[in-house]
């Protein structure tokens, strides 16, 4: 994990800079650069997005989306995947998604990378969570397990092959297990 620059700078500063690649985000005065996701990361990031959208897309629940700029309560995060309530997605006049996301995510998804700080990741989940997230998932890949963070709860942790993953109300119809996460690695 690359700090850039050591000083600390306003969020207002941060947003006025241009993109990096990979995204970088902003944390208590501090930019932060994400590792680059690996193939685990990326086959788990594309394949999630991707079913989650198959159940609440279509219906026209929710929507998710990868590497999305997420900036509230004081800090610009981009979660691996964030999952937002259909009515929340910020839209422009015409009824596009808006570029600027200033609200958490209904739901926020980590994938941890292999040189990624675990408690890192789970402050921003917490973060969200504090904001009105509805529930956040730790993807642990090198592990094969998962945590999952309810809101004012405690954290469970899943990694049992046929366990069904708990999701939000919104996505009660989506069924995942811990295997069908991580077998798609196997693909």
């Amino acid at each position: 994990m690359v700090k850039i620059p050591a000083k600390l700078v306003t969020l207002e500063e941060f947003l006025k800079l241009p993109e990096t690649e990979p995204a970088s985000e902003y944390i208590d005065g501090r930019i932060i650069q994400k590792p680059i996701p690996q193939g685990e990361h990326s086959v788990i990031q594309t394949e999630l997005a991707s079913a989650i959208n198959f159940v609440v897309k279509s219906k026209q629940i929710a929507r998710a989306f990868s590497e999305l700029r997420c900036t509230f309560g004081g800090r610009s995060i981009v979660p691996d995947i964030s999952v937002f309530l259909w009515g929340r997605i910020p839209r422009k006049e015409n009824g596009g998604v808006a570029n600027i996301f200033s609200i958490a995510p209904d739901w926020t998804i980590e994938i941890l990378s292999p040189d990624q700080s675990q408690t890192k990741v789970t402050k921003n989940i917490l973060h969200c969570l504090k904001h009105g997230t509805q529930m956040g998932w730790l993807i642990d890949p090198e592990e094969q397990s998962v945590f999952v963070y309810p809101p004012d709860q405690s954290a469970t942790f899943y990694d049992e092959p046929g366990t069904r993953l708990p999701v939000p109300e919104f996505a009660k119809d989506f069924n995942l297990t811990v295997e069908g996460l991580f077998g798609w690695l196997l693909e």
